[in-house]
């Protein structure tokens, strides 16, 4: 058993742990050294040469986010914390508010003395509403204990927090929107400003994952050294959270080395295929990663090995298929959730992902000639270029989501050198209809109705 840093205190009764119990273990020890012997530029650097990256999925560096409030910034100041965790197939935030809410609640202090901050917002959704109770209980706990408020352990520093519920939506995700849902708007992305020079009502703000944050107590506590051995590979920091589910045994959420390969992830944490299920793709980090070949299972699950590899970590959810799964079928369901979910500001996301869900359909019941294969691989990486006549305007993250889901069919088919235009596609430009046979590695056969093929070939 690895050591475990996030998940101490987890208990098999599921009882979260109180103040008491996390500081049995050391539990604000480092809110109390930072604000009695550290300054705000100390904690910052400490955290910087951690290497500590963000856990929400993008991956960037922690510290390097806090140095980016300057110093004569106005106040109030702001840490927003993400929970909102809408990313299908991923639970690990849920599970660790509900196992230690006093390490998340001293990671986000700690965050807001870092950039001289008033106010928290721990931003949740509304599915996880006993968390958010859970929460608010220990947060007055905290007050009481003089750990939160005014004047935190009798310094001048003083900081509170506040949870607010999403309305539940898979675009409040992304910091802007989140903000702009905070701030009781319409939670449209703004691509255009910094979140560190003008987030909530227009103030500086930090966004980070609870993750993330939960990350930092341990840090201060220990030293950089410590943290950086944790790892499991020379580019892993510290520990980290995985989420698996799907086709396994024993599906739940694992702390481990940061930089796990990813089969021991699977077959090792999660204990391996169900019975009589054989292993076909994975999902390493949520429905807004790609699928990989077994052959990346010997990758190490941290950020700059999985980018080596051509391949995302996002947030570390590992969603498991076995070969009797259908991935034009798993697309089309992916893709029907971003539809849903966009907010339908920008044309791509409110056109698009519905144009590319309807083409796979088509694909799926047979009804697709090449055409509509090319259109796949060619309007996605279009959509993420900027509109001509507004220089500054780009797609949010939740376009590039939606082109990775699209683009992960293309991928397999022609990866797995499947994919034969002169046997399996009718090519004329008037787009016939297809009468050959889409050929995924590893699954059942799909002819369309009244086509024929040649060959056999997984579907």
């Amino acid at each position: 058993m690895s050591e475990q840093v996030l998940f101490k205190n987890r208990r098999a009764d599921c009882r979260p742990a109180s103040l008491a119990d996390y500081r049995a273990g050391g539990g604000y020890e480092a809110l109390e050294k930072a604000v009695r012997t550290m300054t705000p530029d100390e904690v910052i650097k400490q955290v910087m040469d951690s290497g500590l990256r963000g856990r929400g999925g993008a991956g960037f560096p922690a510290g390097r986010k806090w140095s980016f409030v300057h110093k004569d910034a106005p106040h109030p100041r702001y840490i927003q914390c993400n929970t909102d965790e809408m990313e299908p197939g991923t639970f690990k935030d849920r599970i660790l508010v509900n196992t230690d809410p006093h390490l998340v609640i001293e990671g986000i202090v700690l965050a807001g003395y870092a950039v001289q901050a008033d106010h928290g917002v721990f931003f949740i959704r509304p599915s996880y509403d006993a968390d958010a109770l859970l929460l608010e209980r220990e947060l007055e706990v905290a007050r009481e204990a003089g750990l939160l408020g005014r004047n935190i352990l009798g310094s001048d520093f003083s900081f509170d927090i506040d949870v607010h519920r999403s309305a539940g939506r898979y675009i409040c995700g992304e910091s802007s929107a989140q903000a702009n849902a905070i701030m009781g708007k319409r939670p449209n992305p703004d691509k255009n400003s910094h979140m560190t020079d003008s987030g909530l009502w227009g103030l500086p703000t930090v966004v980070n994952n609870v993750e993330t944050l939960a990350s930092v107590p341990s840090i201060l506590r220990n030293g950089v050294e410590w943290f950086k051995s944790l790892a499991a590979s020379p580019s892993g920091d510290g520990t980290k959270l995985y989420s698996v589910s799907g086709e396994v045994a024993e599906p739940g959420c694992f702390e481990l080395p940061n930089g796990t390969r990813l089969g021991d992830i699977v077959f090792g944490a999660a204990g391996g295929m169900l019975p009589g299920a054989e292993f076909k793709t994975c999902l390493p980090g949520g429905t807004s990663t790609s699928f990989v070949a077994r052959e990346h299972l010997e990758t190490p699950m941290d950020f700059d090995s999985m980018k080596k590899a051509g391949l995302s970590l996002g947030t570390g959810s590992v969603i498991v298929f076995d070969k009797n799964t259908c991935l034009v079928q798993a697309t089309i369901n992916i893709l029907s959730y971003f539809a849903r979910e966009s907010c339908g500001w920008c044309t791509p996301c409110r056109e698009g992902i519905p144009y590319m869900q309807h083409i796979l359909e088509r694909i799926e019941a047979g009804g697709a000639g090449e055409r509509d294969v090319e259109l796949l691989e060619q309007v996605p990486p279009a959509w993420s270029m900027p509109i001509a006549a507004l220089p500054r305007a780009r797609p949010c993250r939740f376009t590039a989501c939606s082109n990775i889901s699209a683009m992960r069919c293309v991928n397999t088919w022609t990866a797995g050198a499947a994919r034969s235009r002169a046997e399996t596609l009718s090519s004329p430009a008037s787009g016939p209809p297809w009468t050959g046979t889409i050929r995924l590695p590893g699954t059942k056969t799909r002819t369309p109705k009244g086509g024929t093929a040649d060959a056999q070939a997984d579907h």
